[in-house]
């Protein structure tokens, strides 16, 4: 994989299987991370003094740290357990000499035993990488999701999860008070998660492309009239019979 310097000056990766960055290189690795998940994720998520989160996929693991980074910063006191599934533990293993931000260096013993144990736990964090096919995973998970970070490859190079069915599994799992974070304002996403029984809502960052943000429950945010979108695009939700053609 090749080394690609973003607009915030931390890196990500070019992945030649799906011929895409992992992260926007216009919006920086750490920002987007930081802007599209983190900061809306606990802004809108349940008061609660403990919180379940479902990182999809870890990737290079910039969302699950940023979650470290942005709670030892503001300070916040609760006890957070991160699921993440990802299909590729030789990517993991390999991050050994990933030039990860400055901001993460107070989480090296934290990033050292995920990469070296897939697995780290102390008396407020629990983060557990769970090698294998996201959709397979989701089905195992035995915990309500208060937080969705729904970040895999775009729709069109990693259809499979971003279908009808595969928020619908979410949907099975997710709080009545869950979120979920995506950078995807694609029109058919925005439908598979209306269909699967999420009200839909549109962020704006200064300086940052718009974002979708997906829950069932009312948000201070600009909510997309869905049905009326539905029945005037000519975008259709995607589903599992035609992810598995792309």
């Amino acid at each position: 994989m090749k080394r690609v310097k973003t607009k915030d000056e931390t890196y990500t990766l070019y992945s030649e299987e799906f011929d895409e960055c992992y992260h926007n290189v216009n919006d920086g690795a750490l920002s987007e991370s930081l802007k599209k998940h983190v900061e809306p994720a606990f802004l809108y998520a349940a008061k609660k003094d403990e919180l379940t989160i479902l990182d999809i996929c870890f990737g290079l693991g910039y969302n699950t740290l940023t979650t470290l980074y942005y709670l030892k910063k503001n300070k916040i006191d609760k006890k957070i357990r991160i699921i993440s599934p990802e299909f590729d533990e030789n990517l993991i293993r390999n991050l050994k000499s990933f030039d990860y931000p400055k901001e993460f260096d107070p989480l090296k013993n934290v990033i050292n035993s995920i990469l070296n144990n897939l697995f780290y736990e102390d008396e407020k964090i629990k983060i557990e990488i769970k090698i294998g096919d996201a959709r397979e995973v989701i089905k195992k998970i035995d915990k309500q999701i208060d937080i969705l970070y729904q970040d895999p490859f775009s729709p069109k190079k990693n259809p499979l999860l971003w279908t009808v069915e595969y928020f619908k599994d979410i949907s099975r799992i997710m709080n009545d008070e869950g979120i979920i974070t995506t950078y995807s304002i694609a029109a058919s996403v925005r439908l598979a998660l209306y269909e699967s029984g999420f009200r839909v809502f549109e962020r704006e960052i200064e300086g940052i492309k718009k974002q979708t943000v997906a829950s069932r429950k009312e948000l201070p945010l600009k909510e997309i009239d869905m049905k009326t979108k539905k029945k005037r695009s000519s975008s259709k939700a995607l589903r599992d019979r035609d992810a598995k053609k792309i």
